[in-house]
């Protein structure tokens, strides 16, 4: 079997979706991320206020927020709604970068709140999922990445529905 079957192999075993081109397996994008809309009658801002009451109350901390959009159009762009919000277990990432360092590029999680191209709005996260289902990850590492998404999921239903 040559290295690029045992490529894309492998990533089917892990769960993660590929396409095969010439210059090897790549991954599909959409597979990678959760999205969640959010509900029609609730606004950008009370959304963003629903998830930060949430993380507050689950005891997740909201370490940054980044107004992207903002700065798009600081440069004389236009930009529909961009903001990304990350949130941090701070004990959780020292144990995930301990197992693997490579997990520190994933740190801290994030949830990017973003405006389509017909104005709706959406959360999206990365999908922890590929993460987790890995079968090397030890049982106690497995049980915190999972209340993580879990708590992450939340947050973004929170602030779909608008919920305080």
């Amino acid at each position: 079997m040559n290295k690029r079957a045992i490529a894309i192999l492998a990533s089917l075993l892990l769960g993660w979706a590929v396409v095969a081109n010439a210059d090897g397996p790549v991954l599909d994008i959409d597979q990678t991320v959760v999205k969640v809309p959010v509900d029609k009658d609730v606004s950008a801002e009370d959304a963003v206020e629903s998830m930060k009451l949430r993380a507050n109350i689950l005891n997740i901390k909201l370490v940054a927020e980044l107004p992207l959009s903002q700065q798009i159009k600081a440069m004389g762009e236009k930009s529909r709604r961009i903001e990304i919000y990350q949130f941090c277990d701070a004990l959780t990432a020292k144990r995930m970068v301990d197992y693997n360092m490579s997990f520190a590029a994933y740190l801290p999680c994030r949830i990017t709140l973003v405006e389509d191209e017909k104005g709706a709005l959406w959360l999206l996260t990365m999908n922890l999922d590929m993460f987790i289902k890995h079968p090397k990850f030890d049982a106690k590492l497995k049980q915190e990445a999972v209340r993580v998404r879990d708590t992450l999921m939340e947050i973004m239903n929170a602030g779909a529905k608008g919920e305080l």
